[in-house]
């Protein structure tokens, strides 16, 4: 493991047309309806704040929300199992049900918490939104950050597109003269960082999306580089240009990062490292002296921090990513990146305990994750994931690529499973890494569609629900690793499960219980006492 690992000492809508998912990449033929055929949809009931019962609190001047994108109970408790498995040295023979198995006399010490799992207050939010029970990461976004409901695909403005909602960010920078900052570790006019400063009917908007982001005048932007920075017939003024028009300070290497100080005003740091989708990398790709999503934290706290107050908005956008790839191993340490980046919030609440808020949720599931699997008898290994090195994405590009190019034999493509995922086709008695016959039939049928030419757009039914819109041979070395582990996918989309909302800090007592993704906006409105 190339990262440090903070633990606790310290689906889419069903709109036709609409869309699949939070990432590009995971996008498959989207297409947005006319507002006519959204109108059409759904009446929906707005919540408002007066239907939040907030308690009296004195509010904290230092905000940290930091959204984990995709990520519900299962994957913070998956990562939590995790650790709880790399740490245990009889963990193979134990029952990971009980903290005895008396069959063996050994004992399993349990879970690891993330540091967000002890914080003084837990809560549970549904997601659903206006046309979905599995909805997409613009409407629940904009939930989050206006308390409004809208449609899937939608950026902060109703149903019809036409009324636009004023966020949290937007308020506390206007009303109060807060510094705001967003980060993310996909591209910053994504989806759920778009969330906090743009309004536009359709999420795949980019460039109008990266002009609101110029607007908005927030002193701090880090993360994924900017999707369509000239548009889509790349015949418009870079976005980049425009920032820097704008009096941003645009940084594109880690060591005019590490220069950004909160004397440079208003600034743009695009991370140096970017890998698929000019996202950030996956955290498993990340290599030594690579910034990570807590280091653009930390970089926040410099930039923003001021005696009047902040908001810093931090999204792990790629655990999302992950969980529509099924890949679980990429989800476990991108959900601890997010953990890493948190700590820095908790040690930045530590210096100022009566000042400092931090919330910690997620903005829907994704993936369907599931601890328990069929195949193992509902056992958990998740130990076994350790030995995945790579993410399917960087497999995909630097190996998978190839194989056809270079007419690399199935028996050859095998031994760099081995290498980077550690399944193998023989071994010792009981090693649970040794593929059986169907798991090798599996890899086989996978591997020759995969060179055939295979075309998602094509794809049978069964197909589909083997391969989604993936490369069939890299999604299936992932789906067998993880089922070894003993956990599953049901879906490559979005599900409807609540999020947690954890809270540390002041006014936290204020985000307990259970409640509507809306009321997250409300609850931190009125304790802020924003209009």
């Amino acid at each position: 493991m190339k990262r440090k690992i903070v633990v606790s000492l310290l689906a889419m809508c069903m709109v036709t047309g609409m869309f699949t998912g939070c990432g590009s990449q995971q996008q498959a033929q989207e297409s947005v309806q006319t507002v006519e055929q959204q109108q059409a949809t759904v009446e929906t009931t707005q919540i408002t704040p007066a239907s939040v019962e907030v308690k009296e609190a004195v509010a904290p001047k230092y905000v940290f929300l930091f959204i984990g994108d995709g990520m519900s109970y299962p994957q913070f408790q998956a990562a939590s199992d995790y650790l709880g498995a790399i740490a245990d040295d009889d963990y193979e023979k134990a029952l990971p049900s009980t903290k005895y198995d008396t069959r063996e006399g050994a004992v399993l010490d349990g879970p690891v918490k993330l540091n967000f799992m002890d914080f003084e207050v837990a809560g549970s939010a549904v997601t659903y939104d206006s046309c979905s029970f599995a909805p997409d990461s613009a409407s629940t976004a904009t939930s989050i950050a206006t308390g409004k409901k809208t449609y899937s695909g939608m950026i902060n403005v109703d149903e019809s597109g036409a009324v636009e909602y004023e966020t949290i960010a937007e308020k506390l920078h206007a009303q109060k003269g807060w510094k705001v900052g967003v980060i993310s570790s996909v591209n910053i006019n994504h989806a759920t960082p778009a969330a906090f400063y743009a309004h536009q009917a359709s999420r795949n908007n980019y460039y109008e999306i990266g002009l609101e982001l110029v607007e908005s005048g927030f002193e701090y932007f880090a993360g994924g580089g900017l999707k369509k920075v000239t548009g889509n017939d790349k015949d418009k003024t870079s976005l980049y240009e425009l920032a820097e028009a704008a009096g941003y300070k645009v940084a594109f290497t880690q060591k005019d990062a590490q220069k950004v100080t909160a004397e440079d005003g208003k600034v743009l740091l695009i991370d140096e490292h970017l890998a698929d989708s000019d996202a950030m990398a996956y955290d498993m790709d990340r290599q030594d002296g690579e910034w990570a999503l807590a280091d653009y934290v930390t970089k926040g706290i410099e930039v923003l921090e001021n005696e009047n107050g902040f908001f810093l908005m931090c999204e792990g956008g790629k655990i999302d990513w992950a969980c529509h790839a099924n890949d679980a191993g990429a989800t476990v340490t991108d959900t601890l990146a997010m953990a890493d980046a948190v700590q820095v919030a908790v040690d930045f609440a530590d210096k100022h305990p009566e000042e400092t808020l931090i919330l910690v949720t997620g903005d829907h599931e994704t993936g369907g994750l599931t601890i328990g699997y069929a195949g193992t008898d509902y056992d958990t290994y998740l130990d076994t994931l350790a030995n995945q090195t790579i993410s399917y994405a960087q497999f995909d590009a630097q190996y998978v690529a190839k194989y056809k190019e270079n007419g690399t034999s199935f028996e050859d493509a095998m031994k760099d499973v081995e290498a980077l995922f550690g399944l193998k086709q023989s071994g010792e008695e009981g090693d649970r890494l040794v593929l059986t016959d169907y798991e090798m039939e599996r890899l086989r049928t996978a591997y020759d569609l995969s060179i055939s030419g295979y075309d998602a757009k094509e794809y049978s039914q069964e197909q589909y629900v083997l391969y989604g819109t993936y490369n069939p041979f890299s999604v299936t070395v992932t789906h067998i690793l993880n089922n070894k582990s003993g956990v599953d996918f049901t879906s490559y989309s979005h599900t409807g499960l609540p999020v947690a909302v954890f809270a540390d800090g002041k006014g936290s007592d204020q985000f307990g219980g259970y409640y509507d993704n809306t009321d997250i906006y409300h609850r931190l409105a009125k304790l802020l006492d924003v209009k």
